[in-house]
């Protein structure tokens, strides 16, 4: 699994001029998921993502994760992470998951986290969407189950 994780202090998903997700201070997680993934990846990313010390402390040091400042998750799936262009100039997404395994570990990845504690917003799975926010910083990590 790869996600970008985005620090935010603010952020929506539009679809079709409609609002379907939206938060204030916290994390926007663009989420794809590969062939192979297994839970494990899944853990590993939930994980990493809610203990990401990325919000600044008293002292203004990254040193605070989305939970320590009450922030939200606002989760989108994003297959387009896992484009290969090494070759040509169109990207080859065969090694993304097909979607119905996607969208299994896409929605996994969103209980697990509200288990966790976490408000999460989320995008629509296999449609198109607008995403708009402001990255607070700007702070942007990406992380890869496998590296």
């Amino acid at each position: 699994m790869k996600a970008v994780i985005q620090r935010v202090s603010r952020a929506r998903v539009e679809v079709e001029q409609e609002i379907v997700g939206q938060i204030e201070t916290g994390l926007v997680v663009l989420l794809g998921v590969q062939q192979g993934d297994t839970e494990r990846d899944l853990m590993f990313l939930i994980d990493k993502t809610i203990g990401l010390r990325v919000f600044p402390d008293s002292e203004g040091k990254m040193n605070l994760s989305v939970r320590d400042v009450g922030g939200s998750l606002l989760v989108v799936s994003q297959f387009t992470l896992l484009g290969d262009c090494r070759k040509g100039k169109r990207p080859s997404f065969v090694q993304a998951a097909a979607p119905q395994v996607a969208n299994q570990m896409y929605e996994q990845f969103i209980a697990t986290a509200r288990q966790q504690g976490l408000v999460v917003e989320t995008g629509v799975f296999q449609v198109d969407m607008q995403v708009t926010l402001c990255n607070n910083g700007p702070v942007t990590i990406i992380l890869d189950s496998r590296t």
